[in-house]
């Protein structure tokens, strides 16, 4: 098999696309982080992620959260396209900081749950759910 100049000049721009994509999306969700947290160091503990260890279809995979003494949940999906999934507000009157969903996710990936607790400090927990259908195109 022989392949053309022109050929062999277009399979190396789409290998370095591939290559490259990982990398804007990995960018597009630390600058979310970024902008939630403000910069500030983000610890561990306090904040329960419940996701599935692995998801048969990417489409709807069930996610829950709870932060005891959080104001605010952002909740991300670092290998998507867009990595915001949702930020859940909590405020002085709820009854628990806690919030269930179903996200779309393309492929395996790490989902990370950020809470903004009420002294302004910032946790996180996070976990990698194994998808066999994704759901983003995939």
């Amino acid at each position: 098999m022989s392949f053309s100049r022109r050929e062999t000049l277009a399979l190396g721009a789409g290998a370095v696309a591939l290559t490259a994509l990982p990398l804007r999306v990995r960018a597009a969700g630390e600058e979310a982080i970024a902008a939630f947290t403000g910069g500030a160091e983000i610890g561990e503990g306090g904040v329960t992620l419940t996701a599935p260890e692995i998801a048969e279809n990417g489409n709807t995979v069930p996610v829950g959260v709870s932060a005891e003494g959080a104001s605010a949940v952002m909740l991300l999906a670092l290998g998507n396209p867009n990595p915001n999934v949702a930020t859940f507000s909590f405020g002085e009157l709820a009854g628990s900081a806690t919030a269930s969903t179903r996200i779309r996710l393309a492929g395996t990936q790490d989902v990370v749950a950020i809470a903004k607790m009420a002294d302004g400090s910032f946790k996180q927990a996070s976990q990698t759910v194994k998808v066999t259908i994704g759901g983003c195109g995939g």
